[in-house]
């Protein structure tokens, strides 16, 4: 060995003169700076470092080859065995060595392997050097079909080979294997032994957001986590929709460590078979799944119960009831930091390395093979996508994505709590309006919901839009009148304010072409409720203002859909506008035959009834209110009534009427 070794440093000493002599040669040919150096990068030439291990176990790269260089161990000879088992020294007071890792280098046992580990992720067993490390999980994982290839029908030569895995095998993991039987015999298990019960491609049991869900095991391994310190990581597929295609999203899973053993049902996670109530959880997921599936794309419904908020400093929840538009594409849209970048059902594949453990909890692999083509997600056709299989329908989550109608917020939300709309068959019969200006109002509204991209102007796109203006007092039934024409043609109703859209020209002009955008897909009807700062006559002392109502005029020409304008100061109304408007309707202040309707309708919508008589209805109309000051009475009086026990009646409405100043 030390001549060999000697022979080394004098061949690597006669190297680097001839390296040396050549590099003086290449400088004379690639030329010299001013200051007679080599010009950088240059010299065609390789130039070799080694690597140095110091005490403190640091790397560093130097110029000369080491001097206790042996010779390789693997080479034409060993490749003859059947098995390379590489030992290291072992930390365990019970033996000298261990095995780090083997090679399978037989064609005998190739193929045996083929079938006894088949489908197991990131094993290839027709690979020339064929690794396994420590601890040896597929091996683990797979015992049993090990066990069962050691009986089969094999001739001599490969039984022989199999028997001599089988030895170097049972000498590294008897330890594991008795200690695995006995954990599943008492359903326990320790945080040592944890990765033994997780086998890749299981179903595992687990929480999202207090839901229970199952995911499909993609690798497990022990990790330092950044924020839980050190744990066992199970990495996971779920099967979620981003807008235009279901795929397979990451569901990353932590046990934290513990001493001696525990229930492996009060794990953070655990495979699904383990559960005492395994099939039921079974029928309940799958039910979910399917409700998920019919859930994809957009659609209208109603929602009672907690939703997520997610910002940049992360989730919350928060407590939602009302209508919600289900629109997984739109929320990518709005929240580009909360995009999906799904794996498809049918390319993907679970990875794990079976040559070493990494600590990396990141997920880069999930993030290659995102299709970027989106389908109409409003044209029916787009429902015409392969159904899920059951195993996919297991996997769904429990989250769906979507905007909520009252309180402006993009939300994820549970799929259990979505529910159909129950709409108000009445809504648009209660208006008080004269029947020829209901007619001709509804008329218009379904024509332009059924039929917006019949016409079109000069400019394509331009012009499609139907575009009301309701004016006059407040609380006579403008708004009212927008609320059940959607409510009647069940369609949403986006209700915006100028309030929403900021307060300069630049702010309003995004918020506008982003609304008006959105709401046109989701064929909703459009309310834009006291807009005067964007009708008002253009003067010149305000220039910003001129532009918020020049950006106003001409994105209307290019809206879609039916926008209602209400404003109390029509008279103040700029000129241009008269052109953009398809119909206009002037409210008169109620009169009494109007107020004793609005009275009667607000009552006979009274949970629990009333017994408020026909002539109190006649005192009540007297009143000179509007229709939201009676809504308002009717409110306060039913919470005095509810406080007292008692059913709504004149009395109470008296008294709410009284503290408000009027006389009756």
């Amino acid at each position: 060995m030390t001549e060999n070794t000697d022979k080394m440093r004098e061949e690597g000493d006669n190297d680097m003169k001839a390296s040396d002599q050549s590099i003086k040669n290449d400088q004379k040919e690639a030329g010299k700076d001013g200051d007679g150096k080599a010009t950088v990068g240059m010299i065609c030439r390789r130039k070799d470092l080694y690597q140095k291990i110091d005490k403190y176990n640091k790397a560093t790269w130097i110029a000369e080859m080491l001097d206790d260089l042996e010779e390789a161990a693997e080479d034409e000879e060993s490749e003859k065995f059947a098995l390379l088992v590489r030992n290291k020294k072992s930390y365990d007071s019970r033996k000298k060595l261990e095995v780090d890792s083997i090679v399978i280098q037989s064609p005998l046992l190739k193929n045996v392997l083929h079938d006894v580990l088949k489908d197991y992720p990131g094993v290839t067993t027709t690979l020339s050097r064929l690794i396994f490390s420590a601890p040896f999980k597929p091996f683990v994982h797979r015992r049993q079909q090990l066990v069962a290839a050691l009986k089969g029908e094999y001739d001599e030569e490969t039984k022989s080979h199999l028997a001599l895995l089988n030895d170097v095998l049972y000498g590294e993991l008897k330890d594991v294997i008795a200690a695995t039987e006995d954990y599943i015999k008492n359903k326990v298990v320790t945080y040592e032994h944890i990765w033994t019960i997780f086998e890749p491609g299981c179903i595992v049991f687990a929480k999202r957001f207090g839901k229970p869900i199952a995911v499909r095991l993609v690798d497990g391994q022990f990790i330092q986590h950044h924020k839980l310190g050190p744990c066992y990581q199970a990495k996971c597929d779920r099967v979620d929709w981003d807008g235009s295609r279901f795929g397979y999203d990451v569901s990353p899973h932590f046990i934290t460590p513990f001493e001696g053993t525990t229930p492996i049902t009060e794990l953070e996670c655990f495979p699904l078979s383990y559960h005492p109530e395994e099939e039921i959880i079974k029928e309940k997921l799958l039910a979910r799944g399917r409700k998920f599936e019919q859930l994809a794309g957009y659609h209208y419904k109603s929602y009672r119960g907690p939703a997520i908020e997610t910002t940049r400093y992360g989730p919350s929840l928060i407590t939602v009831d009302g209508r919600i538009i289900i629109d997984a594409n739109a929320h990518m849209k709005a929240n580009t930091y909360l995009r999906l970048y799904l794996k498809s059902l049918d390319r993907a594949k679970i990875t794990v390395n079976v040559q070493a453990e990494g600590s990396d909890d990141e997920w880069s692999e999930y993030g290659s093979e995102y299709d970027s083509e989106e389908q109409d997600l409003y044209d029916p056709t787009a429902k015409r996508r392969r159904p899920l299989t059951e195993e996919q329908l297991l996997l769904c989550t429990p989250i769906i994505r979507g905007y909520t109608l009252r309180a402006k917020l993009w939300l994820e939300f549970f799929v259990d709590s979505v529910s159909e709309i129950n709409f108000n068959e009445n809504a648009f019969d209660s208006l008080v309006l004269p029947e020829g200006n209901k007619s001709l109002i509804l008329a218009i509204a379904q024509a332009q919901v059924k039929n917006k991209n019949v016409f079109d102007d000069v400019i394509a796109g331009k012009g499609r839009g139907i575009i009301i203006l309701l004016s006059g007092g407040p609380g006579i039934g403008k708004t009212l009148t927008a609320e059940s024409v959607a409510e009647h043609l069940r369609v949403p109703l986006y209700v915006m304010g100028a309030g929403d859209l900021g307060t300069n020209s630049s702010e309003v002009e995004e918020g506008l072409t982003r609304v008006l955008d959105m709401v046109a897909k989701w064929n909703a009807v459009l309310l834009l409720d006291e807009c005067d700062v964007f009708l008002e006559a253009r003067s010149t002392d305000n220039l910003d203002r001129n532009r918020i109502v020049s950006i106003f005029l001409r994105t209307l020409e290019y809206y879609q859909g039916l926008l209602f304008l209400t404003t109390n100061r029509v008279k103040n109304m700029d000129q241009a506008f008269n052109s953009r408007i398809h119909f206009r309707l002037a409210y008169p202040d109620l009169d009494e035959r109007a107020r004793r309707t609005v009275w009667a309708g607000f009552l006979e919508r009274q949970q629990g009834g009333h017994d408020v008589s026909e002539e109190d209805l006649t005192k009540l109309a007297k009143l000179d209110i509007n229709g939201r000051v009676i809504k308002n009475v009717l409110k306060s009086a039913a919470l005095l009534a509810v406080h007292k026990d008692e059913k709504l009646g004149f009395q109470h409405l008296k008294t709410v009427l009284e503290c408000d100043g009027h006389d009756i």
